[in-house]
């Protein structure tokens, strides 16, 4: 297979508490091992150690929201069209990853440079309309669907689905262009069993965790009710590792609801999470929505039994072998306080759980579906080359439109650079 040029398009691929940005990351160095060549494109605004090959855009400030949203991982772009041909000049494939400006602006530029180009259906609306209290609105998550549809990926042909769910989301969608592949974001090697004890003041607690954002869709607030309504409450201990708009909120949560034991809440490194999902108990994914949740097979994969929500647009689900108790009914903190005292009571049925769940975590083991996101690249790549792909057969005057916009707005910044920084 030839060495290829890819650009990865992703607003916050500096940002290491988002899901994605991890996923991006992982694939980008994954690839590079393989022989290609991958640039990022994203926000300037550096957490932790950058990308050595990439190019940054300046921070867009939201109004109103701005730090709730950065809290959250989150970030958006300002568009410097110098920058964006820049990235996109000599790239062999163009991969986007989220449905928003960013990505529609460079697969504008890498279709008029005849450059193929890929995306990805990485969040659901409800991961927007969580934040708003919203996300059981049918028709309004329809309405967001929809329009993610008509703006970037209907112009798409190959995207990359994380999970099944995510897959039939867009064939009940209607989205009729689209040849949704199935690769999960896979778990790295990093991850897996090693020798590690609990820290000397919870040695005697029989400990539960959850990773990932604090945000609402995540529903840390059911661990913390659930361990306090739990009968075995003084014997528990909670961990919930990341950051984000309700650390404080889950903090007084807890003393409300009279948790036995004080609630840690730490950001993690990588080195620090992998010790923490080696010694816990159990991992709880808690989470209403997610596309995936890799989070959850970082835990099987270290040895640790999970308990998952059963919610209807949580992929995570799927990963569950024993259903009857590795899953409780979503938003019910009785049923999950029920399925933490059957694990609590029955440690010898958790340990031959355990060794099911290591087998299970080697069938997303991130070698594996960097190989199929190197042949979703290469059939694209193939196609444009042959004059086949979706924007050469069907291309659209909406496209017309927009690129002659991008153009007048590229002359304005190259005449005064100054004003848009």
């Amino acid at each position: 297979m030839l060495a290829m040029k890819i650009l990865f398009v992703l607003e916050c691929a500096n940002q290491p508490t988002n899901g994605t940005t991890a996923s991006c990351v992982r694939f980008a160095k994954e690839l590079e091992k393989k022989g290609h060549e991958v640039t990022i494109v994203g926000c300037d605004r550096i957490v932790g150690e950058k990308y050595h090959r990439y190019f940054g855009l300046p921070k867009y400030k939201m109004p109103l929201a701005d730090k709730n949203i950065v809290k959250d991982g989150f970030i958006l772009c300002k568009m410097i069209y110098d920058t964006l041909y820049k990235a996109v000049e000599g790239q062999d494939v163009v991969h986007t990853f989220l449905p928003f400006k960013l990505s529609n602006m460079c697969r504008l530029i890498a279709e008029e440079k005849g450059i193929a180009v890929t995306g990805a259906f990485h969040t659901v609306p409800q991961n927007y309309t969580a934040a708003i209290h919203l996300g059981w609105s049918k028709l309004i998550n329809g309405i967001i669907l929809h329009c993610c549809k008509k703006y970037y990926y209907e112009n798409i042909r190959y995207i990359h689905c994380p999970s099944q769910m995510a897959a039939d989301m867009m064939i009940k969608g209607h989205f009729k262009n689209a040849i949704p592949r199935v690769i999960s974001n896979g778990v790295n090697s990093f991850f897996h069993v090693i020798d590690a004890k609990k820290p000397e003041q919870i040695a005697d607690k029989f400990v539960v965790c959850m990773s990932g954002r604090l945000a609402d869709e995540k529903r840390q607030d059911l661990i913390i009710k659930s361990v306090a309504k739990s009968k075995y409450n003084k014997n528990i201990q909670i961990i919930l590792c990341g950051q984000g708009v309700n650390r404080d909120r889950y903090l007084r949560l807890a003393k409300k609801v009279k948790l036995a034991n004080p609630l840690i809440i730490k950001f993690c490194s990588q080195e620090e999470l992998r010790e923490t999902l080696n010694y816990i108990d159990l991992y709880i994914h808690a989470s209403d929505y997610e596309i995936e949740g890799i989070s959850c097979i970082e835990a099987m994969a270290c040895g640790t039994v999970p308990l998952i929500s059963d919610h209807p647009v949580c992929a995570t689900k799927d990963f569950a072998i024993d259903k009857e108790h590795c899953l409780f009914k979503h938003g019910s903190v009785k049923d999950l306080a029920r399925k933490i005292e059957w694990f609590y009571e029955h440690p010898e049925e958790t340990s031959k759980l355990r060794e099911l769940y290591l087998e299970h975590a080697k069938k997303y083991a991130l070698e594996k579906q960097v190989d199929a996101l190197e042949q979703m690249f290469v059939d694209a790549y193939n196609e444009k080359k042959e004059g086949k792909d979706l924007h050469t057969l069907h291309p659209r005057k909406k496209d017309k439109k927009l690129l002659k916009r991008l153009k007048r707005n590229y002359k304005k910044q190259l005449k005064h650079p100054e004003r848009y920084r």
